[in-house]
């Protein structure tokens, strides 16, 4: 169970590093150029970097405080704060038709559900 934990929280480190840092730097006119971020055009910049920020943090908390031991009770508050922001993902894909976001979203939801009570 231990290594099936880190091997998912490292996956999901990797995804959401990987979203946080393409959403941090963006600007409105790049993610309006994106076809993959149409979901992102009523929404202000500041959210939309907030939830880069969110998804980075997350990242680093699902893997270096049970890495170096050093409170690693965040790895699951971590995990529980990824689940909660793709809730909000889903909302949003959903409203907007976007199943096959929806269905990524979700397992996405699951994997994060997986770690956190792993870890709990």
């Amino acid at each position: 169970m231990n290594v099936a934990a880190w091997i998912v929280a490292g996956v999901l480190a990797a995804l959401f590093l990987m979203s946080g840092v393409m959403k941090v730097p963006a600007t409105k006119a790049a993610l309006a150029a994106n076809p993959r971020m149409g979901w992102a055009a009523p929404f202000p910049i500041e959210l939309i970097k907030f939830i880069g920020v969110a998804e980075i943090a997350g990242a680093v908390g699902l893997i270096l405080p049970r890495a170096f031991d050093i409170a690693p009770w965040l790895t699951p508050v971590a995990a529980i704060g990824l689940a909660v922001t793709m809730l909000g993902a889903i909302i949003t894909h959903a409203r907007r038709s976007e199943y096959s976001s929806v269905a990524m979203n979700v397992v996405l939801l699951a994997l994060s559900v997986f770690v956190a009570v792993a870890r709990f």
